[in-house]
């Protein structure tokens, strides 16, 4: 690892920068780190305990299930259905509910207006729903 190896000294800022970092800085180094899972890559940029203190302050967000996803999940109740409601995944994601479908994960998100531009889901939904089904082996 030599002067150039930019791996390496991305690696060692964050190490020194770990106790300034912002709350939105490790939410976005945690969503980076999970799109390295979602490649697959070999290679662990961060330190355990930095990924675990990016994924901790990623989880850390509180959810507030909406009318819309109460009645949601009372409907999915209604057809024998068991959700789990407000799952936080290992990936440290919130789903407004799970269930099982034929011994499969299914993930339910009930997203509204916000998540949306006309009828096109925002960024973050996307990444959300990708790094869900990639790291997580839940369908959304």
């Amino acid at each position: 690892s030599g002067i150039f190896d930019g791996k390496s000294i991305f690696r060692e800022k964050c190490i020194q920068m770990k106790e300034e970092f912002a709350v939105e800085a490790l939410y976005q180094l945690h969503q980076w780190s999970l799109w390295r899972r979602e490649l697959k890559s070999d290679d662990t940029y961060l330190p355990s305990s930095l990924e675990e203190q990016c994924r901790d302050a990623f989880a850390s967000t509180v959810p507030t299930p909406s009318a819309l996803q109460n009645d949601v999940v009372a409907e999915l109740r209604s057809i024998g259905l068991d959700p789990e409601e407000e799952v936080l995944t290992e990936s440290g994601y919130h789903l407004d509910a799970l269930v099982k479908v034929a011994g499969k994960r299914v993930g339910v998100e009930v997203d509204g207006p916000f998540h949306f531009v006309g009828k096109k889901p925002v960024g973050s939904t996307i990444l959300k729903r990708r790094q869900v089904a990639a790291v997580e082996g839940i369908a959304l």
